[in-house]
């Protein structure tokens, strides 16, 4: 019974329709005139029989599957100088206030230095190895 042609309609089936019919035009499948033609149709549609006419010349939608996310190449660390300057931070606070020397804030600026060296030195190196990748070598 739900699957009987008079059945009627509301607007999220005219919606879905519409966005079928929008994906079919971009495709190539339809020209100007012909998706204007079938919009009217789909807009006044009232029954599912209605909307059934309109892509009965057209293929069923194919569900794209999602891209698997891109694997990190051999011998890529993960960036963690944001987290660790921050540790960097309180530790220095933390030995200022026990030893009372000033010098323990030295390590911020010492710290930032190296951590920002390492991962210019990390982005240097994957941009070589996607030129390499890009000229097939």
């Amino acid at each position: 019974m739900a699957d009987s042609p008079d059945v009627r309609i509301g607007t999220t089936e005219r919606e879905d329709a519409m966005k079928r019919l929008s994906d079919h035009f971009a495709a190539g499948r339809l020209s100007v005139a012909e998706f204007d033609e079938r919009s009217a149709v789909v807009a006044n549609a009232v029954t599912r029989g209605d909307l059934v006419r309109v892509f009965t010349d057209l293929p069923e939608p194919v569900t794209a599957t999602p891209a698997p996310p891109p694997a990190h190449p051999k011998g890529d660390r993960p960036e963690f100088g944001g987290p660790v300057m921050g540790l960097i931070v309180i530790v220095a606070l933390v030995l200022f206030f026990t030893t009372h020397t000033w010098l323990w804030f030295l390590l911020i600026p010492a710290s930032g230095v190296l951590f920002g060296a390492s991962q210019q030195h990390n982005r240097d190196q994957r941009r070589r190895e996607r030129r390499q990748r890009r000229r097939g070598v």
